[in-house]
């Protein structure tokens, strides 16, 4: 029997980063690029390159260092729009730009202000100037399932005239439901025959919790992308959760007849990377990535599974990734030790990576009896996220006790230059953020802050997740640290790193 090839378009970096309180610097978008890369998807949206400067390196960053998958910038239907994206991706291996323009009368009215005619003629220009720009083109009509459906396949229709290779029909705001969207695919296919010439992506979002339900009805009808983030992190409710499409195609593939190229055993890696450094937690009972979603508390569950796997688990934890590593590595380990361990996770690191790896696992395998695999991983990431940070918390004292109100110092290094900073207040956590804010010299907000283990045990590392408001914007930070004031510290200042690339920190 054959099998349809399914393309998984993610969109983790545009679509994803726009969740309230993520800011991911370059270096972390180029971090989970290459990893998406690993994991095998098809087509990477790096970004919206004209939305910031920071965005558009970004993109650029990801365009010259990430090679065997299209690397796709977004475009509204702009010209300038169109020319910055084609700027930040033009030395990408293979470079696609997204265009987009609204096609439902309700964002004609209230939000483009524009007539039908005026949004066709933008579609039919954009798309060709994308096409003279770049021989990968793919244009979405945005808030689709709204829109009438006759415009819809006549905007469509051009847009395909002019040069669209790919087709994305979606549900912006999750109105959809799945047998519904399913018949408004094959609509279309009805109304406008040239999308039988073109690839006809969908890409659903989760506000009725039907995007992954609506994107499987999609490729039932006949679509062949589907756009989805890891995790599902996206706008409002989010996006289709890529491991969720791509391990109900892997599980149910011989009564569905599609497949996808995803390498499913990276799955859990990247899930696990993406929410470090948005500082997004997946939920526990989340399907395929979340720590329960293969854990049996039940007995009669765990007497099944005992004696055959298959009796409650339809597949393999190893599928996704979540095979338990044996590798265990304490103080006394060498540097030689440490790349074997890394490599068997694959973890290929350079000589200073590797050099300022070993000097923070040394530190963590002072104060932990044992570092696991997960331990390494996450030493990884955090090694990679320092390198790119302005200021660094070079050293803090908290004193607090019964009957006494906290005082904190600190000692925040920017550029070679010392800053000092000290505070009071009601509590310990408080002082020692007034203490960065005086550091640093600025005023922010606590708006979340969240702290969890790693792994198991009293010594496991401490991971810290906070949410500062600065000049009115949310800016997220996460930390690890066997002690949890000092993730903090370091999280609240990670914090302040990324206000600092946006400007709101000077």
């Amino acid at each position: 029997m054959s099998f349809e090839r399914i393309y998984i378009f993610d969109t983790t970096l545009r679509d994803g980063e726009q969740s309230p309180g993520i800011s991911l610097n370059p270096f972390e978008k180029l971090e989970i690029a290459e990893q998406l890369a690993r994991l095998g998807v098809d087509v990477i949206e790096a970004g919206f390159p004209v939305s910031s400067p920071g965005d558009f390196e970004g993109v650029q960053k990801i365009a010259r260092g990430v090679s065997g998958v299209i690397v796709c910038a977004l475009a509204r239907a702009i010209e300038n729009d169109v020319r910055t994206a084609w700027e930040a991706i033009r030395e990408a291996e293979k470079p696609r730009i997204h265009t987009f323009i609204s096609t439902s009368d309700v964002h004609l009215e209230h939000q483009l202000r524009k007539s039908r005619a005026e949004v066709l003629e933008a579609a039919k220009k954009m798309v060709a100037l994308a096409a003279s720009l770049c021989q990968d083109v793919e244009f979405s009509a945005m808030d689709a399932t709204r829109s009438d459906p006759d415009f819809l396949a006549q905007v469509l229709a051009v847009a395909v005239q002019e040069g669209a290779r790919t087709i994305n029909i979606p549900d912006t705001v999750g109105y959809a439901i799945p047998s519904e969207f399913g018949n408004f695919i094959l609509g279309q296919y009805d109304r406008a025959p040239a999308l039988k010439d073109v690839a006809v992506s969908v890409h659903c979002h989760n506000d009725l919790g039907l995007a992954v339900a609506n994107s499987l009805a999609a490729i039932e009808a006949g679509a062949t992308q589907i756009e989805c983030a890891i995790n599902g992190l996206g706008e409002r409710a989010g996006n289709a959760s890529l491991e969720e499409i791509v391990m109900i195609l892997e599980t149910r593939h011989a009564d569905l007849g599609r497949v996808t190229g995803v390498n499913t055993t990276e799955i859990t890696r990247t899930s696990r990377l993406v929410s470090q450094l948005t500082g997004y937690d997946v939920q526990p009972n989340k399907a395929i990535v979340g720590r329960n979603a293969f854990a049996h508390e039940s007995g009669i569950h765990q007497d099944g599974v005992l004696k055959e796997r298959t009796t409650y688990e339809i597949m393999s934890a190893a599928t996704v990734g979540r095979g338990q590593s044996d590798i265990v590595l304490g103080k006394h380990s060498g540097r030689h030790a440490l790349a074997n361990a890394m490599e068997e996770l694959g973890y290929k690191l350079s000589a200073d990576e590797l050099n300022q790896a070993f000097l923070h696992f040394k530190q963590i395998a002072d104060r932990k009896k044992q570092v696991t695999a997960v331990d390494l991983e996450h030493l990884v990431s955090e090694e990679v996220r320092v390198q790119s940070d302005i200021f660094e918390l070079e050293s803090y004292e908290v004193t607090s006790g019964s009957g006494k109100i906290p005082s904190t110092r600190v000692t925040i290094v920017k550029d070679g230059e010392t800053l000092p900073g000290s505070s009071e207040s009601g509590g310990s956590m408080e002082s020692i953020f007034k203490a960065i804010d005086n550091a640093v010299g600025t005023k922010g907000k606590l708006k979340d802050y969240q702290v969890r283990s790693v792994t198991e045990g009293k010594d496991s590392l401490g991971e810290v997740r906070v949410v500062v408001d600065v000049g009115g914007k949310p800016f997220a930070g996460m930390a690890l640290s066997v002690d949890v004031v000092e993730a903090s510290a370091k999280a609240y200042v990670r914090a302040l790193n990324n206000a600092y690339r946006t400007g709101a920190v000077s």
